[in-house]
């Protein structure tokens, strides 16, 4: 008799000291939660290095989502403000058209507009419709052969930060890594150094 009421006060501890254990886990995570929002570790997300980026079309086709979370930029400091755009008109055989139906861009995304002619030379600002725009990356491909000014990256109010992204998963170069959320976008060296070089002369 004494054994058994020995066994059920066992069981009462056993299941006392689980149940306790049970809510100092759960505690622990709730403040450990609190604690991530109120200056924790900063979380990280997905961002293409353009760099290392080879506009290989893969973040058009592998998103996710149906409309890749992926567009194409523009960096004015870089670009050289063409009128024969490599980026904004086909290369094929070497002959560039500036005709106006003839657009690189599939869903005329990438946007041109004339700024000013100096010394018989004609300026335009090359923009980027991004609702238009579906990451295929044809736009940095053409623009890598003149001033390079046009790169791909993650628009963060579209992606959804999967664990894996599937993109990363299938990307050639190994362009994508993840960044601080803090600081999500990443510049092309070259522009780097522009604006330090403007920095400086300042």
């Amino acid at each position: 008799m004494a054994d058994q009421h020995a066994q059920k006060i066992d069981r009462r501890r056993f299941v006392g000291n689980g149940v306790r254990l049970a809510g100092a886990v759960g505690l622990g995570g709730a403040a450990g939660l609190l604690a991530a929002q109120r200056g924790g570790p900063e979380r990280d997300v997905w961002q293409i290095d353009p760099d290392v980026c080879i506009a290989c079309t893969n973040c058009e086709t592998h998103c996710v989502l149906d409309e890749s979370a992926v567009k194409a930029v523009q960096c004015f400091l870089m670009c050289g403000y063409c009128d024969v755009c490599t980026g904004y008109f086909p290369t094929a055989d070497f002959e560039l058209n500036t005709a106006a139906e003839n657009h690189l861009c599939p869903t005329g995304a990438l946007k041109r507009r004339f700024i000013e002619a100096r010394a018989g030379v004609r300026y335009f600002e090359y923009t980027i419709e991004e609702s238009e725009c579906i990451g295929c990356g044809k736009c940095v491909k053409g623009c890598a052969l003149m001033n390079g000014s046009l790169y791909l990256q993650v628009r963060h109010d579209r992606c959804v930060n999967c664990n894996e992204c599937a993109i990363a998963v299938a990307c050639p170069s190994q362009a994508f890594r993840r960044v601080p959320a803090s600081e999500p976008n990443l510049l092309k060296k070259t522009a780097r150094d522009l604006m330090a070089k403007r920095a400086q002369d300042a």
